[in-house]
């Protein structure tokens, strides 16, 4: 879906878990937008001439957004049902981290190949130029779990896509995939459609 209909944390959704702050208070979608695109910032060619970069650390930095964007995240996750939150390395992991905390499930790293110790299973999956592999550990999930994906920017949607697959040969569910951020000029969601299935995507800024 597109930033103008992300959910609240509102309707139902359980209290914040023993021991943090209290959850602030979620403004609506156009409030939302305004801060994310004040605190994303973009760099002129990077990592590479003609690429501009879209910087998530000034939101890192500063608490407020940082928050928000985790609670917003972290009542996405109740609302899917979600049990296991599943972060792409490696800017997912800064997000999925804290919004399993919030929402009180558990966090599955996805690694790119050779990351992990142990038996792990592994998802190979074509790029522009060439291929990529990335891997969990499957022995986490189970058939009951429900996994939420995320990560910060879905570009051309190749890793998110790997992701599903490989959430889905564990024998675990597909809960969604939740994203800070969508490229929508690289059509990356057109790239998730057939792995999402009846799967939502939720994406907090369209760009």
């Amino acid at each position: 879906m597109s930033d103008a209909t992300v959910p609240g944390a509102g309707g139902g959704t359980p209290g914040t878990p023993a021991g943090l702050p209290p959850a602030p208070a979620v403004p609506a979608p156009e409030e939302i937008r305004e801060l994310l695109l004040s605190r994303i910032r973009e760099v002129a060619d990077y990592p590479r001439p003609g690429v501009r970069f879209k910087d998530i650390t000034p939101l890192l930095a500063d608490s407020k957004a940082f928050s928000l964007v985790t609670e917003t995240m972290a009542a996405i996750c109740r609302r899917r049902r979600a049990t296991k939150v599943a972060g792409l390395e490696a800017r997912g992991f800064i997000l999925a981290a804290p919004v399993a905390v919030r929402a009180q499930v558990g966090f599955i790293p996805v690694r790119k190949a050779g990351k992990l110790p142990g038996a792990t299973l592994s998802q190979s999956y074509e790029l522009e130029y060439g291929s990529a592999e990335i891997e969990l550990h499957a022995e986490d999930l189970t058939p009951e779990d429900r996994v939420l994906v995320i990560d910060d920017v879905l570009a051309t949607g190749g890793t998110a896509e790997a992701s599903l697959h490989l959430i889905r040969r564990t024998g675990a569910q597909v809960a969604g995939v939740t994203m800070l951020m969508e490229l929508g000029f690289l059509a990356g969601r057109e790239r998730l459609r057939e792995a999402l299935g009846p799967a939502p995507l939720d994406v907090l800024l369209t760009l």
